[in-house]
This record gives C-alpha cells, sequence and structure tokens, in this order.
C-alpha cells in the first residue's frame, strides 16, 4: 500500500481539520493539504517526468512546505531523498548522484551550496526551492490525481543516506511497508495519537522527527513547524502553552536545553504531551532532573536508519515506576523491544548471548530495511538471515531491556547528529600540513560529545587550529567540523599499525 493513502484517507475523513500550521497560524486544512501534494505530484510527473520508483531529493530546512513535497513525491509513486539540511553541498551532491535523484527540492539557503557543486554531479539537476511564489502557484494549482498512485509494501518509498565506516554515505532503502510497520509501532509502543494532538517539528523533518508525521497524519492531527524553522526552547515553551497536546521528537541535548529553560521560567513545559527522546546517551542524572522539572512527558526510543525508530522504546509507565526495585537500572537502559521487532544479543562468533552477557545487538522485524542502496556487500554484511546486525554493543536482562554500553563502530553523536571520525579524518588528511589524524569524540555536558582532532604535523610544519577549520568548511558540513584539536608527535598504535583510539580517548576523557 502507498502510505499516502494515509493522507487521501484523513482528507476524505476530516477534510476540515487542522493539518499544517506555521507557528500558530493554519496554512492548510486536511483537504487543502490533499490537494496541494496531488499538485505538486502532478507537477512533477508533467514537467519533469518523475515517474513512480524515480528518486526526488529534499534538500530543505524545516517548513510546512516539506510535508507537501514528501507527499507529493509519494502520490505519484515515487521516492524520497530526505537530506540534512546541515550538510555541505559537496555531501548533498554527492547523496544526489549517487541516489540517482531526477529534481531536487531545495530552500533559499540550500540552493546556492547545492548549485556551487554541480562539479560533483553527474548531469545537471533541477532545482525546485520550495519558499518560493512558484511552488506556492504549483501547489495550489488543484491539479492532480484524487488519490495516490498504487504502491505494493516492498516497493521503496525513503531512501535516507547514513554514513558508515567506510567514510561513504550508504543509502537505506525504507518500503512503504517498512514506514507503515514503523508508524504502527508507535501507538503500541512510544504514545496514543489522537486528532486533537500537534507534532511539533523542532528537529530536522530530513530525519527521525519527520518520520514520525506518519501516524499523525494517519489520525489527522495537526502538524507544527515552528516559526524559526528549527529548535528554540522558549518557542517550544510558547507553542505548546498555545497550541496544547503537543508531541514531538527531541535528541537529549535539546531535552536538556529544554528543561534549563523550562526552570529559568519557573515552568514545567505546559502544554506539552509527550517528548520522544533518542538519537544519543542519555545520561542517568539528565532525565531525571528533567521528570523533575518536567513531569512524565518522557518516553525514550532506540532505533537506527536502518530500522527506523523502532528497535526499543521505554514508555512513560517505566519512567513513572519508582517503586520498582530495579527502577534506575530501566531508567538506564533503552527500554524493551517494540511490538514489530525482535532483539537479541550474539556473540563474536554469531552465537545467541543469554541475558546478562554483552555483545552485538541485532533486530528483526518488518521496519528493518530493505538494505542498502547499489550496495550488495553491505547489505549482505548487516543483514544476516534476516537480522539487522547494528554494530552497537548492549545486554538484554531478564525481563528483556536493552542497556547500551558502547558503539562498535566509534560513531560521535553530538546533538543527537551522528558524526563519523573517519570523514572528518579524511578531510583533514587533505591538508599539506597534516601527517596523521585521528578524531574520537569526548564527553560534553550539552553536546554529548564533542568532536576531537588528533593532528600529527609534517616535519617542520606548523599550522593554526583556524586554517584547519578552514580546509574542513570546504568540504564537510560545519558541524562535523573538530571543535578542538589536539597536536601530538605520534598517534598511539599496536603491533599491527592500528590507531589505538582507547588510548586516545582515555588521555582525553572521552568515551570508552
Amino acid at each position: 500500500m502507498n502510505i499516502a493513502e494515509w493522507l487521501a484517507a484523513s482528507a476524505r475523513l476530516n477534510p476540515d481539520a487542522p493539518a499544517l500550521l506555521s507557528g500558530t497560524e493554519i496554512v492548510a486544512d486536511y483537504a487543502a493539504f490533499a490537494r496541494r501534494a496531488a499538485a505538486v505530484g502532478h507537477h512533477l510527473a508533467t514537467k519533469h517526468g518523475v515517474a513512480p520508483g524515480d528518486r526526488v531529493a529534499l534538500f530543505a530546512h524545516n517548513a510546512t512546505q516539506y510535508l507537501e513535497c514528501l507527499y507529493g513525491v509519494w502520490w505519484i509513486g515515487a521516492v524520497v531523498i530526505p537530506i540534512n539540511a546541515k550538510l555541505h553541498g559537496r555531501e548533498a551532491a554527492w547523496i544526489c548522484a549517487n541516489g540517482g535523484a531526477k529534481l531536487a527540492f531545495v530552500s533559499a539557503d540550500t540552493a546556492a551550496p547545492l548549485n556551487d557543486a554541480s562539479a560533483d554531479l553527474q548531469s545537471p539537476l533541477p532545482l525546485l526551492a520550495i519558499d518560493d511564489d512558484a511552488f506556492g502557484r504549483i501547489a495550489a494549482s488543484g491539479e492532480g490525481a484524487a488519490r495516490p498512485a498504487p504502491r505494493e509494501d516492498d516497493d521503496l518509498a525513503w531512501l535516507f543516506y547514513t554514513s558508515g565506516t567506510t567514510g561513504r554515505p550508504k543509502g537505506v532503502m525504507l518500503s512503504h511497508g517498512n514506514l507503515i510497520a514503523m508508524s504502527l509501532c508507535y501507538p503500541t509502543d512510544v504514545d496514543s495519537v489522537a486528532r486533537e494532538d500537534a507534532a511539533l517539528y523542532a528537529a530536522p523533518l530530513s530525519h527521525g522527527a519527520g518520520l514520525y508525521n506518519f501516524i499523525h497524519v494517519r489520525m489527522a492531527a495537526r502538524h507544527v513547524v515552528p516559526s524559526s524553522g528549527g529548535f528554540e526552547p522558549d518557542e517550544v515553551l510558547d507553542l505548546a502553552k498555545r497550541l496544547r497536546n503537543v508531541s514531538m521528537f527531541a535528541a537529549p541535548t535539546m531535552v536538556r536545553r529544554l528543561v534549563d529553560a523550562a526552570k529559568a521560567r519557573g515552568e514545567d513545559g505546559d502544554g506539552i504531551k509527550t517528548i520522544v527522546y533518542g538519537g544519543g546517551p542519555m545520561y542517568l542524572a539528565d532525565i531525571r532532573d528533567a521528570i523533575a522539572t518536567m513531569g512524565q512527558r518522557f518516553v525514550q526510543i532506540y532505533g537506527q536508519g536502518e530500522s527506523p525508530m523502532t528497535i526499543t522504546s521505554l514508555p512513560r509507565a517505566f519512567h513513572a515506576d519508582t517503586e520498582h526495585p530495579r527502577y534506575l537500572e530501566r531508567l538506564s537502559s533503552v527500554g524493551v523491544a517494540q511490538s514489530m521487532i525482535e532483539v537479541r544479543i550474539t556473540g563474536a562468533n554469531g552465537e545467541v548471548l543469554p541475558a546478562g552477557e554483552t555483545g552485538e545487538i541485532e533486530a528483526k522485524g518488518p521496519p528493518v530495511m530493505l538494505g542498502y542502496w547499489n550496495n550488495p556487500q553491505a547489505s549482505a554484511e548487516t543483514l544476516r538471515g534476516g537480522w539487522l546486525r547494528t554494530g552497537d554493543v548492549g545486554r538484554l536482562d531478564a525481563d528483556g531491556f536493552l542497556t547500551l554500553s558502547d558503539r562498535s563502530k566509534d560513531v560521535i553523536i553530538s546533538g543527537g547528529t551522528n558524526i563519523y571520525p573517519r570523514e572528518v579524518e579524511e578531510a583533514l588528511l587533505t591538508h599539506e600540513a597534516v601527517h596523521e589524524v585521528s578524531v574520537i569524540g569526548v564527553a560534553d555536558p550539552e553536546w554529548g560529545e564533542n568532536v576531537v582532532a588528533c593532528v600529527v604535523l609534517r616535519d617542520g610544519v606548523t599550522v593554526t587550529d583556524a586554517a584547519l577549520d578552514a580546509h574542513c568548511l570546504a568540504t564537510i558540513a560545519r558541524f562535523k567540523r573538530p571543535k578542538r584539536y589536539v597536536f601530538l608527535d605520534a598517534l598511539p598504535k599496536n603491533n599491527y599499525g592500528k590507531v589505538l583510539k582507547t588510548a586516545l580517548r582515555e588521555r582525553l576523557g572521552g568515551k570508552g
């Protein structure tokens, strides 16, 4: 089934229900939302030749038009490539080229970087700005099919690029069936959804926050993009008081900032129904402080792009069960397997480990990806007998609660965003002054982790932090660049010449 059928159904059954809001202003009801999405899809098909199965990139910041574009693409049976708007233009261009995008939706601030990176594209890529008058006329044209194009459950819908240990992004293939299964876990394992609810998109729609749109569309709830287009704690608190029944996805660093703002205002988050947190480690002290300040408004989820938002969840009830003898242990976990997922822990040889033993976390179920785009080797390595090898390390207790203990892929999670060391290392190694480099994550109370580059310079050469920063910014996104540079005479290595990142972390106070 085409997941856009959920929008079509809500438009038929609840045509007058408020659908899209910019701040507190209603931009479209459900009838208009569906009509505008159909018109966008019609334009893609008739003016740009986009056919079912073709890919369309979305490289734009949060806006109500973003949701119209998503459903416009699905309305005609095409595939969305959501791209983090914070990426460098060259990174976005590589993704567009690898995914074979026929067109890219952009916003005013992303169009120029993508245009500047046109040399990285295999062929000219048409760009359509979602925040100009031309797009408004397209969406308001009233053209387009009344119903979405037929799609099978295994047909590709969402092609999400997530970096891996190779340093190049991999395209996670999520089907309509994957997205439907993921969405149906939400009301069972995360939180109830009603028409009166408001899904607030303060985190990027290209990532986890955007994936939660589906169940809210199916229930004809409101979709709210803050006027700022992003996360501003005071704005969130103000919107919640006016809109009521607000639900949002937030990285742990966002939760901490929101709690600090609530404390400063002497408030408790009035109007917020649920904050779903994930995408990075939430320290026990932080979630206890959050509950003490804002009450029982929190649910934790653990997932990854390959099984989006759906491996485990720690619902509100477990946050509130303070009388349980293992309450703090459970609060430190990431919860139990969601309804459509099996979770197990395996050893070095793939054997299933008993409760209490630590090993690699594996997951299996309908939300798990089809595989990686045009990468059969990576697909085979990651999917083994239908089980997703997450690359994360943890343990299950006798009751099925999963506790993470490490991330075997050395990913750095800063502000809820994954940063892969090799990408940063490769950028720095192209600087003429750099001989060797190793990038690690160092704990930070606000951001979770900061990127730190341990650099060995070539003999007789000097370089400033500012020069290395400028070099990084020429090829990778600003948020990936190191927050600190440590200059060493040599990197610690084992007998095989492999850099010992553990030793660097111990020296600099990093994780592990």
